[in-house]
């Protein structure tokens, strides 16, 4: 055989083993690595860490005296001929000042910033809290939109063999046509819902690929993606003080009272120092040369009238404070409010759960195979087999709902409690 033909017929061999043979499977994307991936690159974590670093640098350079200033001059010059050796009083002034801030602003700055710095760190917490939980919804979002196709897969074969049960009784005369109708209506009617829910789940994936990228569209475990269990707290009170949205809110209280000391400082005095060195021009009238000077002096403020100025910064200093007290009480109760919602949601769904495990589903599946059989003796009629069919599929998709709503709530109590951040 040529040597030609041969390489031809290896190559189309390959071809066909490759069409044949089952690829590589595809990597299976679980709740806690769609977590792992959207933590790694969150613009908004780095944000929050990148004002937190800026806050820190601040904080150092607010302890720092002003930049001393440099002043240059000339001092009684003659105006008639502007001549710098004519009067022995004419000098040129070349000098340096410093000036100091009020009482212990500086310190008080610093310490400002860095509670700055430590808001901006709580507050990348409480994103990549928030990440946690977003991510997990979507997560379990998605995975409901894919065992709900695989439902309908399964139901499809159902409706499929309910369709060919019709055909043949109606081939021996035992059913009537519009019975085959029906059944071919139900069919079609399943593929269209199949449709819609692969386009949710399409929608689900590019929600979820919001935080993960390309990774959202690998598969899912077929295992449910069950969140950590929810553990009622001893304190509620206590864990919330814990959460980064009141731990921030806190900070925040701080730094403000951190202004009201800043503002107090406003009652002592600032101060500046000066030294002048001043060059004199010409010579004595005995012909000796005139002597430099030097002249040191300090600036001292003088806060003698406060009512309109150091009171009212005092006073509205407080006020923020106040309102940083106010702002945190409401967050605390919109925090107390979500978990009071979905402990109380969770109870009822688990009881739900706990409904359809023990006896709805067992009791539906149980109900449309003796309604099969029954159909097939010529006990029953279509109609009944078709509502009792329908039934198992929404009781069906009513569990898995039930489920995810169940897994749902402790991802949301998850993110008040904290449990496994």
């Amino acid at each position: 055989m040529p040597a030609g033909i041969y390489k031809i017929q290896i190559t189309l061999w390959s071809m066909v083993m490759w069409l044949i043979l089952p690829g590589p499977a595809l990597a299976e994307l679980s709740m806690q690595q769609a977590v792992e991936i959207a933590m790694r690159s969150d613009p908004q974590v780095n944000q929050h860490l990148a004002k937190q670093r800026g806050w820190q640098l601040d904080a150092v350079a607010e302890n720092q005296l002003p930049d001393p200033k440099l002043r240059l001059g000339l001092s009684n010059v003659p105006l008639d001929t502007y001549d710098l050796e004519q009067e022995p009083m004419t000098q040129a002034n070349i000098g340096i000042e410093q000036r100091f801030p009020r009482g212990d602003t500086l310190e008080l700055e610093q310490d400002q910033a860095n509670i700055r710095a430590q808001i901006e760190q709580l507050n990348a917490e409480l994103v990549k809290r928030e990440l946690v939980r977003d991510v997990r919804l979507a997560y379990l979002n998605l995975y409901r939109e894919v065992q709900s196709a695989v439902i309908l897969e399964k139901s499809r074969i159902l409706f499929k063999q309910i369709l060919e049960i019709t055909q043949s009784q109606y081939g021996q005369g035992r059913s009537q046509q519009q019975d085959v109708l029906r059944a071919e209506l139900e069919l079609a009617r399943l593929q269209d819902r199949e449709t819609k829910v692969r386009s949710q789940e399409d929608e689900a994936r590019a929600m979820l690929a919001k935080w993960i990228g390309n990774s959202a569209w690998q598969n899912l475990p077929v295992a449910f993606p069950q969140p950590p269990a929810f553990i009622k707290p001893e304190s509620l009170d206590a864990v919330l003080m814990q959460h980064p949205a009141i731990a921030s809110e806190t900070a925040k209280i701080n730094a403000q009272q951190y202004n009201v000391k800043i503002a107090e400082q406003q009652y002592s005095p600032g101060f500046s120092l000066g030294l002048d060195y001043r060059k004199r021009f010409g010579n004595n009238p005995d012909g000796s040369q005139r002597s430099d000077m030097m002249a040191i002096m300090a600036n001292i403020d003088l806060p003698v009238f406060t009512e309109n100025r150091q009171d009212k910064r005092v006073a509205a200093s407080q006020e923020q404070v106040n309102a940083a007290h106010y702002q945190r009480s409401d967050v605390m109760r919109n925090l107390k409010r979500v978990y009071q919602s979905y402990s109380a949601q969770l109870l009822r769904l688990q009881q739900r759960q706990q409904l359809y495990t023990t006896t709805l589903l067992k009791a539906a599946r149980e109900t449309t195979t003796a309604s099969i059989r029954a159909y097939q003796s010529g006990v029953t009629e279509f109609n009944s087999l078709m509502r009792v069919s329908i039934t198992e599929l929404d009781v069906m998709f009513d569990a898995l709902r039930v489920d995810v709503d169940v897994a749902s709530a402790q991802v949301q109590l998850d993110y008040i409690t904290g449990e496994s951040q």
